[in-house]
């Protein structure tokens, strides 16, 4: 009765339809074995599972397959009162092709008198904190072996400013990898003046330290600074006009977004100058990550589908207020700026911009809790630029632009 019962309960094992999910190529994988209608019976291994990239432990196969392929299984297991006797049970394991694999990675033309690299990185110290940036090439991109169009940068300015500027050049303007690149370097050449900086400073000191100064001095100091912000900015649209006219192109060639961030400490805290045009976004989250703001005008929703550029002239007819800021706060966890590479697959939409919720599961997605693994340690930040631009590489359907993220942490 018992080798009846044995046999049985084998028979039983064998016959039982095994469907082990699907796999997808470098990315880890997990599935385990559920093994409570059949309390006898052993899995002692699993033949020809090394082929595939994958280990076999305590009833769960784990790890990251390589290829993809469709991998036949051979389960060897026994009855617990028979060990002695090893049978055979056949499996299939089905492992998707990585989308990344479908993709081509061709290098652009590096003789091109406008050539920049297909992607760059960044880290160093910015005010009081440290800053990473990074900015990749998307997939449209290099299918085709296209330039990358995003452009960003970072300089240290007299008298302890510090400034950050990201841009992202429209697709369809032949000559947007130019117009991104000379808009972060013309806005930050521009504040790269004592002068100017000086001028800034002695308003904002009015502003926020200027306890005996009436509500209408303090009022008329803050337009100063905006009114040296705004000549910044036209400074940019300047220089990118004079680049098509000697060159015989249409600034609409240049079509590129701005962003920037002009900041330094003072005593009485962070004073952080904002301005954007386009649908790139800047964030600034409280140290004890419970709250979130959104420091820029957004050119989304009124004009979804047709964003606004630097050099369009009709944006200098905007209110000034509109598009830039002046923020003061007493300290900050992290200050973040992206082009719509990485906000459209990881925000999708602007009110989650502002939602702290989001944000946390962006920074927990940093954290490397991501299909691929990606983390980006920004307490061993050795190399953190590398690891952020590793985790640039993620993938998300539909969403192939380039992708630009600076954190200042």
């Amino acid at each position: 009765m018992e080798k009846a019962l044995i046999y049985r309960e084998i028979e039983e094992f064998k016959e039982v339809h095994l469907v082990l999910k699907n796999a997808n190529s470098k990315q880890f994988y997990e599935h385990r074995f559920e093994m409570d209608d059949f309390p006898n019976i052993k899995i002692k291994n699993i033949a020809n599972l090394q082929e595939t990239g994958l280990t076999f432990e305590n009833n769960t196969i784990s790890g990251i397959p390589y290829v993809n392929t469709v991998h036949d299984l051979d389960i060897e297991f026994c009855h617990i009162h028979d060990e002695t006797t090893a049978e055979i049970k056949k499996v299939h394991l089905f492992v998707n092709a990585d989308p990344k694999d479908l993709w081509k990675n061709i290098p652009s033309d590096t003789n091109n008198i406008y050539h920049k690299p297909d992607e760059t990185s960044y880290k160093g110290k910015f005010l009081d904190k440290k800053i990473t940036v990074v900015s990749k090439r998307g997939r449209s991109h290099a299918h085709e072996g296209k330039f990358r169009d995003d452009d960003f940068a970072v300089n240290q300015l007299p008298a302890g400013w510090n400034i950050v500027s990201m841009a992202d050049g429209a697709g369809s303007a032949v000559m947007a990898r130019e117009g991104s690149r000379l808009a972060v370097v013309s806005v930050n050449s521009f504040f790269n003046s004592e002068e100017t900086l000086n001028i800034i400073e002695q308003n904002i000191e009015i502003v926020y330290n200027g306890s005996d100064s009436s509500k209408e001095t303090r009022s008329e100091a803050g337009e100063n600074v905006l009114k040296l912000l705004y000549k910044g900015i036209l400074h940019v649209y300047d220089v990118l006009d004079q680049m098509a006219t000697e060159h015989s192109f249409s600034i609409k060639d240049f079509h590129t977004t701005l962003i920037f961030v002009l900041t330094k400490k003072f005593d009485f805290g962070y004073v952080i100058l904002t301005f954007g045009v386009g649908d790139c976004p800047i964030n600034l989250i409280s140290p004890d990550f419970s709250e979130v703001k959104l420091l820029n005008q957004m050119d989304i929703g009124e004009f979804g589908g047709g964003t606004r550029f630097i050099t369009m002239k009709e944006i200098f007819n905007d209110d000034p207020a509109s598009r830039f800021g002046i923020n003061c706060v007493h300290d900050f966890s992290y200050l973040v700026l992206m082009t719509d590479g990485i906000y459209d697959p990881k925000f999708v939409t602007e009110s989650k911009l502002e939602d702290i919720g989001s944000w946390k599961a962006f920074f927990n997605d940093l954290a490397g809790n991501n299909d691929d693994r990606a983390k980006v340690d920004f307490i061993n930040d050795n190399h953190i630029d590398q690891q952020l631009l590793a985790w640039t590489d993620f993938w998300s359907r539909g969403n192939h632009d380039d992708r630009t993220l600076a954190i200042i942490y």
